[in-house]
């Protein structure tokens, strides 16, 4: 079993936000304990999965490793109660794709998966470009500061994902501030609180109350999506069928939750963050200006160093053996991404930023039939801005001390203050 002192590090939302903690516990689990359980205060046990191979092993088996058959995230057993209270049983207050297994998986996934697929996000790329281009005038107008996070980065991502999915602009901050609260929910200054919440069924309640707000607002949008179909995803969301029928409702709102929430979040997070790598770093801004061939190592490099999704969850669903470990049906186990982007087996240096890094098998999007539907788009928002701004941007530094929210399931920089020159 984990010491207690790294279990409670590896679940803690405020170490994650401190990142050197988090970092230091699971190079330690990796060199002492790669694959070993842990049962911190109020939780379940469960198997702390540290190692990029072992990651892939489990995530190639969605057969002997669902999603659905207990929390998809890290829970406490307090939350667990009370979310099957309000559910009538399920795990889960929502049910996307994080939450299913075949053939569920695979049918809902189908819905909208041509859509995200390379060749079809090509006829966007203009499009994008020109949002690109009008944030890079925007932070050029902020005179030389700017909270590059605030400002640039958790906008950018947002609009695009907006458009694609057909929510008007006017409603993209309520969208930004129902998404913060909900993957922030344990963050004081996201939250919907204001405060620091202890109590874990308050915490229920409170994403309960965020997740109602989104499904209010989408079950209107099926309404009329329904009477009149647009060429966007909600269309295709509220006029889908699986198996010849509709979409379940709890099914149809957690597809739009997921498309209006890590639609843009993950993006948004690993942006701010590898503009601060940069800042950081001035001899990688100098490569990666210099040299456009870079560019996409530097995408992949950037998503790496971030990895905004922390962790997710999976069942045994029979016994079997994990790296030499004997894993019994029911257990849970924890897929630590960032542990897996930092292996030092996989990774050389991994504590650097390297934007020419190659190979780079980092692991932050998932893998097999559970990897990010919105991947490919992701990598384009990236690169179209990047092509953009590098241009234009003769240099930048931090103007203070970059801040990341406190979370322990998906969590990336909040605050990215920087000083900056472009032409």
């Amino acid at each position: 079993m984990i010491a207690q002192d790294i279990a409670k590090t590896i679940v803690s939302p405020k170490a994650y936000a401190n990142g050197k903690q988090v970092d230091d516990a699971f190079a330690y689990l990796r060199r002492e304990a790669p694959l070993e359980q842990a049962q911190p205060e109020g939780y379940d046990p469960f198997w702390v999965v540290t190692r990029h191979a072992d990651i892939l092993a489990v995530e190639r088996q969605n057969d002997l490793f669902h999603n659905g058959d207990r929390s998809a995230t890290l829970t406490t057993k307090e939350a667990d109660r009370r979310v099957r209270e309000m559910t009538g049983g399920s795990p889960h207050l929502v049910r996307s794709l994080v939450q299913m297994d075949n053939p569920d998986h695979f049918n809902y996934r189908r819905l909208t998966q041509g859509e995200f697929l390379p060749q079809n996000l090509k006829r966007l790329e203009a499009r994008i470009r020109e949002i690109a281009k009008g944030f890079v005038d925007r932070m050029a107008d902020h005179g030389g500061r700017c909270d590059f996070a605030r400002d640039v980065a958790f906008l950018y991502p947002l609009h695009v994902i907006m458009e694609v999915i057909g929510v008007p602009e006017a409603d993209e901050p309520r969208m930004l501030k129902l998404t913060q609260e909900l993957f922030g929910s344990a963050d004081p200054e996201l939250n919907r609180s204001g405060e620091e919440i202890k109590d874990t069924s308050a915490s229920v309640d409170t994403i309960q109350s965020v997740v109602m707000d989104f499904m209010t607002y989408f079950n209107a949008v099926t309404d009329d999506r329904r009477k009149a179909p647009r060429n966007d995803i909600a269309s295709v969301i509220a006029n889908g069928k699986i198996n010849g029928e509709p979409l379940g409702y709890l099914e149809a709102m957690s597809y739009y939750i997921i498309a209006a929430t890590a639609g843009h979040d993950t993006t948004s997070s690993t942006t701010a963050g590898a503009l601060w790598a940069l800042a950081e770093n001035p001899d990688q801004l100098a490569r990666v200006k210099g040299d456009p061939s870079l560019m996409m190592s530097f995408i992949e490099e950037s998503i790496r160093w971030v990895t905004p999704v922390k962790h997710f969850m999976r069942t045994a669903t029979a016994d079997t053996e994990l790296a030499g470990k004997p894993i019994a049906k029911g257990d849970w186990l924890m897929l630590s991404y960032p542990s897996g982007n930092r292996d030092e087996a996989v990774f050389k240096d991994p504590f650097k930023f390297d934007v020419g890094r190659m190979p780079n098998k980092h692991v932050a999007f998932g893998y097999g039939a559970h990897v990010c539907l919105g991947q490919h788009l992701a990598r384009m928002e990236m690169r179209i801005l990047w092509e953009e701004l590098f241009p234009r941007l003769q240099s930048v530094e931090l103007d203070g001390t970059p801040k990341n929210m406190e979370a322990a399931f998906v969590c990336g920089p909040k605050s990215v203050p920087v000083r900056f020159k472009m032409n």
